[in-house]
């Protein structure tokens, strides 16, 4: 299906004209057809040739009142039928419907110069194709019509079917973002809403949320063209019926999207088209898709600006959208959108800033670009903004700057080292405390940034580089002597009085069993590293199973140390519980780890 809106002057014969090509009533309403004046959109459709596509119409008012009704039905068509009557030649409504579409960037249009049994067509066609060729419409093609005799009427048909063989094909995997135009009841079905589906695919059983998150419909029935259908693809007219809670809030103006594909914003950073932005009103009327919504202007730039929205909208870097004077006394401007997650601007001399950043932007998705500006950015949100991730996520969905990643990692090691050498006794930079340090979002970040550095290791949440320095001197002496101790009988924990006398107290103990020098068993319970498997290859020689006795003098300590040892080992999975009484030792790789020989070294490499 192609689809078409009308453009052109009140009382032009732009429904006449559908009526003739469709042969169906664009007017809806008994007052429109009474009075012979299109009051809201109509909309008819046709087929091009037997076997061509259909074509539907979206119809547009005419008059000068009803100019946010015409921005309604135009806003998500790509293509337009313009219309100017031979006995009236180019009108007030001509121009300012002309200057809305080409505010819209609209580029594919056909001219009907209607009511050509009436005045010769040719000097009107000729002014407004010159009018048409200085806007975003370009060349168009060009047909003298008349409603009442039918002349015309099949070269016009032609020259549609040329005109929508070349519109682009939308993607029907696209995030959809249906614009309502209308919405209603019917009785035993609910709430039904129309709209132009400009891309993606609506199916039965969708669910869908409205522009502002509010509500989560599903889809139960689709309609386009009046048949009943289980999919729509874009470009396409479709009715949707929709169900779920705050339905019947819908309205035209409103948008249905697909579910977490969007983010809405309530302020955009634009370009603009036609005036000089500094001679703008302040306060405007933004038009897109059917939506029409107040808004404050803060200018930038020459041709940029900042729009503060009176609601949130879902925009994409790149859409097209109006800026109307409410009232109409200026000539509509064209908008591109080009951020939709402008930063603040709080400090002296930042709108001047942005002025110049704003000024390098084409308007176009550009998934590096967006990249190199934000630094990092979630590749949802990118995609969500409008713009492709043009990298690999750097952990989970998370997209990084490859120069500022480098960056982070160097400041990440050197925050390591500095932190190492601030707190000897924990020498540890927290992952988190890293977190904060580099202003990053997501713990995982860090983690990221270490696993790429070959400078950085992480143990039990915490960040050692390669030059993490030693334990101190005093510390070192005391663990020194605690080895010592521990020579003949290596599981007699040193009692609470020696670790005092040595000078080794619940920080410096953290430390030296922090930096892998001691072993801590329990509170105030360290032995040296690897104790724990040497004392499972002793309780192996037992008979198995053993009581706490046995295994107290196998390993020739005392019942301080030899309850909180075998629980210990418990939680290592070297032994295990048979009973109350008794434990035995376990078999298979966790109880084979055997004596590491680095721990018990004369030298103490290890915590050095």
């Amino acid at each position: 299906m192609r689809v078409l809106a009308t453009a052109g002057h009140v009382d032009h014969g732009k429904s006449a004209l559908v009526r003739a090509l469709t042969g169906m009533e664009p007017d809806r309403y008994e007052e429109e057809r009474r009075r012979g004046l299109t009051l809201d959109l109509g909309f008819v459709w046709t087929r091009l040739g037997p076997d061509g596509d259909h074509l539907a119409f979206v119809d547009v008012p005419g008059h000068e009142r009803f100019v946010p009704t015409m921005l309604a039905g135009a806003g998500p068509v790509p293509a337009v039928l313009f219309v100017v009557a031979a006995d009236q030649g180019w009108q007030p409504q001509s121009q300012e419907h002309l200057a809305v579409l080409d505010a819209l960037g609209v580029r594919h249009a056909v001219l009907a110069v209607t009511r050509s049994d009436l005045a010769d067509p040719e000097p009107v066609r000729v002014d407004a194709m010159a009018r048409l060729a200085e806007t975003s419409l370009g060349k168009v093609a060009s047909v003298a019509v008349s409603s009442v005799t039918g002349a015309g009427l099949d070269e016009l048909r032609a020259e549609l079917a040329r005109m929508t063989a070349e519109l682009p094909d939308p993607d029907p995997e696209a995030d959809v973002r249906l614009w309502l135009d209308r919405a209603f009841t019917v009785r035993g079905h609910g709430t039904v809403v129309t709209g132009t589906l400009g891309a993606g695919t609506l199916r039965v059983g969708d669910r869908l949320v409205t522009g502002d998150g509010s509500a989560v419909l599903r889809v139960r029935g689709l309609q386009s063209l009046h048949e009943n259908r289980e999919s729509v693809s874009g470009v396409a007219r479709v009715a949707v019926n929709v169900h779920g809670q705050g339905d019947a809030g819908l309205r035209r103006g409103q948008v249905l999207l697909t579910p977490e594909r969007w983010l809405t914003t309530e302020v955009i950073d634009v370009r603009v088209g036609g005036e000089p932005v500094a001679e703008l009103p302040r306060q405007a009327t933004l038009h897109i898709g059917t939506a029409a919504v107040p808004v404050t202007l803060r200018p930038l730039g020459e041709d940029t600006a900042r729009l503060t929205l009176g609601r949130s909208l879902p925009l994409r870097i790149g859409d097209r959208a109006v800026l109307r004077e409410p009232g109409g006394g200026r000539v509509p401007c064209g908008v591109t959108v080009l951020d939709v997650r402008p930063p603040r601007l709080t400090r002296r001399g930042a709108g001047r800033a942005r002025a110049a950043e704003l000024a390098a932007l084409t308007g176009r998705p550009d998934g590096a670009a967006e990249l190199r500006r934000r630094k990092l950015i979630r590749r949802a949100d990118l995609a969500a903004m409008g713009a492709p991730a043009p990298a690999a996520p750097v952990t989970g969905d998370w997209l990084a700057d490859e120069t500022y990643w480098d960056g982070l990692r160097a400041r990440l090691a050197a925050e390591t080292d500095r932190h190492a050498r601030a707190h000897p006794l924990d020498p540890g930079l927290p992952t988190e405390a890293a977190r904060r340090l580099l202003g990053l979002p997501d713990r995982a970040l860090v983690d990221a940034l270490a696993e790429a550095s070959p400078r950085l290791r992480v143990d039990n949440g915490r960040l050692y580089g390669p030059d993490t320095p030693g334990l101190p001197a005093p510390v070192r002496a005391a663990v020194d002597a605690v080895r010592r101790d521990l020579a003949r009988t290596p599981f007699r924990a040193p009692e609470a009085g020696r670790l005092e006398e040595l000078g080794l107290n619940r920080r410096t103990l953290a430390a030296a069993v922090t930096a892998g020098a001691l072993l801590r068993i329990a509170d105030g319970i360290v032995l040296l590293p690897g104790a724990d498997t040497e004392a499972a290859a002793v309780l192996r020689t037992l008979p198995q199973p053993f009581t706490l006795s046995e295994a107290r003098r196998a390993l020739d300590t005392t019942r301080r140390v030899a309850v909180p040892l075998l629980e210990f080992l418990d939680t290592r999975g070297l032994t295990e519980r048979v009973d109350d009484q008794r434990r035995r030792c376990r078999t298979g790789p966790a109880a084979e780890g055997g004596r590491p020989t680095a721990a018990f070294g004369s030298d103490g490499d290890r915590y050095r």
